[in-house]
């Protein structure tokens, strides 16, 4: 072989080097699906979301590199749900990350093979998502919003910022989830003199009827209990809260970001965190029926001083030494 035609032959195959390897590192790459019901204009979503990649990269995934993250954000829509979860199931993804109980319950119906890891499902067992907390024994594995108990705490907290509160409507949905949270507000109502009134949460004209008559009679307040309505609707629970003139406590932080009275909940940045190391545990060959399902870690109080001064309420000191956050 002559030197000039040796020398285009070896420029030809090294100019075809990087195309290789960028053609074997995408041939290399994972694939996660991500299904969540909430909007994707949401800010605390966003963040969420931006904690979940920001810990998959500190573990080694990049997206764009080494993993791909197919992210759909239904924003409340069951329909979009449904059309989403087979889109995620198609594109045959190691893993599928969900987000709350109409998503995890939406993919499981999907496939029973993909490996899933829910996030923000309040009863797994309950749900039929899996076999136990320990041992979930299928396809999917995750991470709970909280544990019942933790509704207990909610009318000792009104009453503490709200004293002279002597009833309290209790915004849940009618699936065991709603009820099982309303069992336990109501068993520990009456001991701090408060009256648990429960209301399905539905859409925007049934929210807004029932509030309005539940304020009629005066000395009221709200206990806004996990379900997915509530996220949906929680512009204007906050803005009832306020036009009647309702003390309300809620389950999570954004409720309070966004104008609400004070929120005791889990901390979902972290969960998504968490979920994040279980994602790496099955992309590295684990399976989700030996990864136990996990509780919350920490849990946070959030107040909100200027909505307490639009309600005329002076919050305790001892109340807001012991808060998480404080939004003046």
């Amino acid at each position: 072989m002559r030197r000039r035609e040796f020398i285009t032959l070896v420029v030809g195959m090294t100019a075809g080097w990087p195309f290789a390897a960028r053609a074997q590192d995408t041939a290399r790459a994972r694939r996660i699906g991500m299904l969540t019901g909430i909007n994707r204009d949401d800010p605390d979503a966003q963040q969420r979301y931006a904690a979940f990649q920001e810990e998959l990269r500190q573990l080694g995934w990049i997206d764009g590199q080494n993993v791909r993250v197919d992210m759909r954000w239904a924003a409340g829509n069951p329909n979009l749900v449904r059309q989403y979860a087979a889109e995620l199931i198609a594109l045959a993804p190691d893993v599928i990350v969900s987000v709350g109980s109409l998503s995890a319950d939406t993919l499981l119906r999907s496939s029973s093979t993909v490996p899933m890891v829910f996030t923000i499902v309040l009863d797994p067992v309950g749900a039929g998502f899996v076999k136990s907390l320990s041992r979930p024994g299928g396809n999917i594995t995750g991470f709970m919003q909280f544990e019942y108990s933790l509704s207990a705490k909610w009318p000792e907290l009104l009453k503490q910022i709200a004293p002279t509160l002597t009833r309290a409507a209790v915004l849940r949905d009618t699936s065991a989830a709603g009820i099982g949270q309303f069992a336990v507000i109501q068993s520990v109502a009456s001991s701090v003199g408060v009256e648990a009134i429960p209301i399905t949460l539905g859409d925007a004209t049934d929210i807004e009827r029932e509030i309005e008559a539940f304020a009629r009679p005066g000395n009221g307040g709200l206990i806004v209990a996990a379900a997915g309505a509530a996220i949906i609707h929680h512009n204007l629970i906050n803005m009832l809260a306020l036009q009647y003139k309702l003390p309300a406590i809620y389950n999570e932080r954004s409720f309070v970001t966004s104008g609400g009275l004070l929120s005791y909940g889990p901390n979902y940045i972290d969960q998504y965190r968490r979920a994040a190391h279980y994602v790496d545990r099955i992309l590295k060959g684990e399976k989700p029926s030996d990864l136990p399902v996990q509780a919350p870690s920490k849990y946070e109080l959030i107040i909100n001083l200027k909505t307490a001064k639009a309600l005329g309420l002076v919050v305790p000191q001892s109340i807001i030494s012991r808060a998480d956050e404080v939004i003046e």
